[in-house]
């Protein structure tokens, strides 16, 4: 199985990008809503959270205290990596029993904010980074997420430069509303669509 990795700092729009992949019928793997799924359903990581933050990062119903792990990690670079290093394998395995599921298709595509930042690109073919201006893409997070400017630029710091990734990528795409987009996704699902053969 033929695997795209797609990335992108905060306010890209890799997500949009991912969608009109899956309107192309490419199934998506995205990796941070099943990050929050095993957070929830993978014993090994609940275990692990738990001897990490205490037991006091979940409720009696087994749902994730989600303030309480915040409180932790949000400003406490070590403790973040710590939490990183639990949910990362977990959402790997994830991924690999989605790919199980898949057949009949030529690819598939994992969304990953932290595609570089976790190593997850090195389980993909090709890596696609969706990339746009720095004040572009605070503008959209700032309207989407509700946010203030100094939150944005401190979620966008705790990721790679564009620039780092950049130079990881293995194909770009130009989200800066200046191109279209769709050409330049076209075009890539049909590279992909050779590749993969």
């Amino acid at each position: 199985m033929f695997k795209v990795g797609i990335t992108g700092n905060i306010g890209s729009g890799k997500t949009t990008i991912s969608k009109v992949f899956e309107l192309l019928g490419v199934p998506v793997f995205y990796a941070d809503n099943h990050a929050k799924d095993v957070m929830v359903r993978d014993a090994e990581l609940i275990a692990g959270i738990k001897a990490a933050f205490g037991n006091e990062s979940y409720f009696n119903d087994g749902s994730l205290n989600r303030k309480h792990i915040a409180g932790i990690v949000f400003n406490n670079a070590d403790e973040l990596t710590k939490l990183n290093a639990l949910v990362h394998p977990a959402t790997f395995r994830a991924f690999d029993n989605w790919l199980t599921l898949q057949s009949a298709v030529p690819y598939v595509i994992k969304e990953a904010a932290l595609l570089f930042e976790s190593d997850s690109y090195k389980m993909c073919d090709r890596s696609l980074m969706v990339t746009a201006p720095l004040e572009l893409r605070l503008q959209r997070v700032l309207s989407r997420d509700h946010i203030t400017r100094e939150e944005a630029l401190n979620r966008n710091n705790k990721q790679f430069s564009e620039e780092k990734k950049l130079s990881l990528a293995n194909d770009v795409i130009c989200n800066d509303e200046t191109q279209l987009v769709i050409p330049q996704v076209l075009a890539l699902h049909q590279l992909y669509l050779s590749l993969s053969k």
